[in-house]
């Protein structure tokens, strides 16, 4: 009775890439079956051409698939992760989850388990209100909303961050913080909680 976590992301140099690449390690240790997933990119090209990280990034990632509705509605468990635009989610990430009406209409996101994670240049540059965006989307799915808290030691050592990890990212692209355990801890609590409910209702 393995659980099935969708890793849905955006990433435009990379580092919300890594978080979900970390976060696929550590549900698969549980176990899950994880499909990691990129929402499309909306930029224009002239502006991707113009940052030479978000180019190279854009190239790289070419193979990754992209999200479709089918995988939120497979998924027990969902984990998103997407950079702070001016304190909310960037538009990608946005203009996805405005696709997800048919399916919540129908109640086919009820239940599902989520949780999620950001980055900014800042370290109060907006990560907390970009996480409170995307569960106040959850809470009208009816989700189950599964934030770290404070319960491990990974999250104090990434920053602290207890609606789920956070990470500053320098101008040369690097990660502030030391987040890789603390993702992985998100990712497996995020599939544990799932196993308890999927054994709860005898799935």
């Amino acid at each position: 009775m393995s659980v099935k976590l969708a890793v849905i992301y955006y990433s435009s140099t990379g580092t919300n890439y890594q978080l979900a690449q970390w976060a696929k390690e550590g549900a698969e240790e549980l176990g899950a079956e994880v499909r990691v997933r990129k929402v499309p990119e909306n930029a224009p090209q002239a502006a991707i051409d113009s940052n030479p990280a978000w180019k190279a990034h854009y190239e790289a990632t070419r193979d990754v698939p992209e999200v479709t509705l089918a995988d939120l509605e497979w998924a027990d468990a969902i984990i998103f992760s997407v950079p702070t635009r001016f304190g909310n989610m960037a538009s990608q990430m946005r203009q996805f989850l405005d696709t997800t009406g048919g399916l919540w209409f129908r109640g086919k996101l009820v239940n599902k388990v989520v949780s999620a994670m950001s980055s900014a240049q800042n370290s109060h540059g907006g990560q907390e209100a970009t996480i409170l965006s995307l569960y106040t989307n959850m809470y009208h799915w009816g989700a189950i909303v599964v934030a770290p808290g404070y319960t491990d030691q990974s999250i104090f050592a990434g920053g602290g961050n207890p609606y789920g990890t956070s990470v500053t990212v320098d101008q040369d692209g690097n990660m502030v913080e030391d987040v890789e355990a603390a993702v992985k801890h998100q990712a497996k609590r995020t599939v544990t909680v799932a196993q308890w409910l999927k054994q709860g209702r005898g799935e």
